[in-house]
This record gives C-alpha cells, structure tokens and sequence, in this order.
C-alpha cells in the first residue's frame, strides 16, 4: 500500500531535516576545531562558580568534623560527587575519588601563597584562623576515566583547625554524565533555543509552503472537476511563476475543451434534429407499404420496421443526450420532492412491477430539474430490470447526509466486469461488446443518466455489489 503523504507535510519534514543536518554539522565543526572541554568549562565556570562560593561558605561556618557531612549533601543535591583534596592528593573531607592520570596532571595546584580577601572571622573561615577565602576560577573541565566520568576542580586554599599554615587545596567535582543536576551543562536553555528557532523557521516558511499548496489544490479540484465533465472552471493566473503558467494552460485547455465537448453535443444534437423527419416518413411508408404487402413481402417489410424502429429510438437518444448536455449550464434548478419524482418513473418504467422497491422518505426535497431527474432514474430502473429483473428485487432509495441527498438505484444481477466501471457512462459504450440490438440498447442510456446528473449539479458513481449486484449512486444537494 502506498501512502499519500500531503506535500505541506512533505515541505516542514525537509525543514526539519534541513535544521537537524546543520545542527549535526555544526556539532561536528565544535567537536573537530574547538576544545569542547574549553567551551564547556566557559559556559559552567558561573553556575560551578557560584554553587563553590555557597558551599564553602556553609564549610567555613561549621568545624572540620562535619564537612563529609555538608559535601554528602551538596552531592545528592546536584547529582554529583564533591570532595576536598590538599596539594598532594589526600582526602580532607568527602567520597575518595580515584583520580585519573589525566585530570591529575590537568587540576595540579600551583605553588603560591593564598588568596586572602575580607574581614575576620566571616563566612568561609576555615578553621577559624582569622582569614576569609573564597574558591578560586574554574580551572578547567576534562572528560577522562574508565568508565568515563567528567571532571571540574577549583583552587581551594584552607586553613586547618588550630591555626597553622594556608595550605593550598582543591575542590573536585565528578559527574558520571554531562547533564547531571544541570551544574556543569543544562541542556534546557539548549532545548528552549533550538525549539523556538524550529518554531520561527516553521512559521517563516507556513505563508510561503501554504501559497504553493493552496494553489496545487485549487489545480487538482479543477482538473477533477475537468475530468468529471465539469468546464467551469477558473484559477488565479496572476502569479508570476510556474504556477501562475500552470494556472493559465488549466483555464485554457478547460475553454478548449468546453468548446470542443460543446460542439461536438451540438453536431449530433442537429444531426439527430436532422434525422428525424425523413425516419418518420419512412415509418410512415413502411405502414403503408405493409398494408399493401403480400405473402412473403409482409416478412421482409417487418424486418426493415425494425430496422427503421431501431434508427428511430437510437436518434431519439442521441437527441436527448445532446439536449441534457447543452442545457446543463443553462437550466435553473428547483426545490423538487424526490418520492413524487420516484413515484412517477416507477409508474412509467416499471408499471407496477413486483420486482421494484421504493424506499424514498416522502419529505426529502432536493435541488434539480424535474424532467432530467426523472430521466436519469428512468434509465437506471429500465436498465435494471432489463439485465436484472428476475434476479431479485430492484431498489430504489434515498438518504440524507447533511446537505446531500444519497440516491441509490441497485439491483441483484450479475454486474458489470471491474474494468469496465470506469467507462460507464461514456458514449456508445457497452459493458459487453455481445450485445446484440435485441439484448443491449444503443449505449447511451448510461450517458444520458450522466449528462443529466451533472445538469442537476450532482455527481454519479457506478459500483458492483457484493457477492452479486450492481448499483448507481446519486449525490444531489438536499434543499433547505
């Protein structure tokens, strides 16, 4: 099964790929030409900053012994691990973590003295030596280990409970993903970013993608309406663009055809005007004629009676079928009742027979014109109960769907072939080329019922039943 895939759809799917492709390039461009551990040692130096300067404000304000304490905390916070290291690697409070060579060689504390900024005993006094310290800069982020793991570290210069010497330390921070408590990278402003700039791109390019859809299917309605029979139509051909050219060929070749179609409905319509005078005096001579016949002449009079009987009933048709054709545009349509209208060619064709049901509810009124209607289901029913009569019985019904009415002819014969469905209702077509004149008409009452269902401004489907029949369905408008 192949899906239909609407081409709107089709233009935002290829936005989005196009934006998903210079994402992964770009990340590629970041991955090979810059030190992503830089990049994101800039963008979480703040946030790493900041979280340092809290925590080792709360260290300052409580003894040595409850540090292990206020890390464990600030780790299941953050979703990371924090622990306190002196210069030569020694834990001083918090989870022993197993450097790698890398981020050993990478965090090594440099030699010097430490850094000293305000007052006496505040915030941050380690150990209560009369010094206030504050972390120093990130001093890098390295992804490194086995399994990896990702790494931060900041100066960290203490001083010991009792007094004693500044001695430089180290604040370390591992994460086993990127992402874990958003300290070193919160993807959210990352995913709030790329979410509005697909959203301004899909809404930069609506206007442009719904221009050439809404043109594509105003095209597609008037070329249906083309192959329906329909001529009337008319399509913007003021764009400068392809479409707009498209647009124009469509109104063009729709008036060439209208006149062609026109024309031609025209020719056989006076042909068959034409024919009819001299078929009548030639009935009336073949009348005389068999009157004054003897023996064997009386056959072969009837046999050109009904040659000239058969000629008569195919120009009378051709008559018809031209007439509903030029007269569809130019007819009015009228609140007609549709079970009066059913009443009356039941009555005409069918003459009570038993075979024919009606099933017609008596308000449903729709918009047509009363004599081409009754024409077209005249045709439906004598069709039906010439191949199907005796197979069952014939119905005729009708239901309403909103604004439509569903007219329904069908009937429990042996149907049509499948491959011949799509041609019904075209001239002098015949499902079955057997037919002779005494089995099948002149192939034009399918035509004829075409011709003036689109008259009356509706459609005409022709289906096959399952496991036998054959149906035909009227769609008019209903009347208000």
């Amino acid at each position: 099964m192949k899906w239909k895939v609407p081409l709107s759809l089709r233009f935002l799917v290829w936005l989005v790929l196009n934006l998903a492709m210079l994402a992964l390039v770009f990340g590629v461009v970041i991955q090979t030409e810059f030190r992503v551990d830089s990049l994101l040692a800039v963008a979480a130096g703040d946030r790493v900053q900041k979280v340092s300067e809290v925590l080792f404000g709360e260290l300052g304000s409580r003894p040595q012994a409850e540090w292990g304490t206020t890390l464990a905390r600030f780790s299941e916070a953050y979703g990371v691990r924090f622990s306190l290291l002196d210069d030569h690697g020694e834990t001083l409070a918090g989870p022993v973590l197993e450097l790698p060579a890398e981020v050993q060689e990478r965090f090594r504390s440099p030699r010097g003295g430490p850094r000293r900024d305000g007052p006496p005993s505040g915030p941050g006094d380690f150990g209560g030596g009369g010094r206030r310290f504050s972390p120093g800069p990130l001093r890098g982020f390295i992804r490194a280990g086995s399994p990896p793991s990702y790494w931060a570290a900041l100066p960290a210069p203490m001083a010991m409970s009792g007094g004693g010497p500044i001695r430089p330390g180290r604040l370390v921070i591992q994460s086993p993903t990127l992402t874990s408590g958003g300290l070193f990278f919160d993807p959210r402003p990352w995913w709030m970013a790329g979410g509005a700039v697909l959203l301004l791109s899909v809404l930069w390019w609506i206007p442009f993608i719904g221009s050439i859809t809404r043109s594509l299917g105003q095209m597609t309605a008037a070329t249906e309406a083309i192959a329906e029979g329909r001529f009337n139509v008319a399509l913007n051909d003021r764009r400068g663009d392809e479409l707009g050219r498209l647009g124009g060929a469509i109104n063009r070749m729709s008036r060439r055809l209208e006149g062609f179609v026109t024309g031609q409905k025209r020719f056989l319509g006076d042909i068959a005007h034409e024919l009819c005078s001299p078929l009548a005096r030639m009935e009336m001579a073949l009348g005389v004629l068999d009157r004054r016949a003897e023996g064997t002449q009386r056959e072969y009079v009837a046999d050109l009676r009904e040659d000239v009987h058969h000629m008569s009933g195919l120009v009378n048709e051709l008559l018809s079928f031209s007439k509903a054709g030029l007269k569809g545009r130019e007819i009015p349509l009228d609140r007609v009742n549709l079970s009066e209208v059913v009443a009356g060619v039941v009555a005409r064709e069918a003459n009570e027979h038993p075979a024919v049901e009606v099933r017609i509810p008596a308000p449903l009124t729709v918009m047509a014109e009363t004599e081409l209607l009754g024409r077209a289901l005249g045709n439906l029913l004598r069709n039906a109960l010439r191949y199907a009569g005796t197979a069952g019985p014939v119905v005729l019904e009708a239901r309403e769907e909103g604004t439509v009415a569903v007219v329904t002819v069908r009937d429990q014969g042996p149907g049509v072939p499948e491959e011949a469905l799509a041609r019904l209702g075209e001239p002098f077509f015949r499902p079955d080329p057997a037919r002779a004149r005494e089995s099948g008409g002149t192939g034009l009452g399918l035509a004829i019922v075409r011709t003036c269902v689109e008259a009356c401004r509706g459609t005409l489907v022709f289906r096959n039943r399952k496991p036998s029949g054959f149906e035909a369905e009227l769609r008019l408008a209903v009347a208000r």
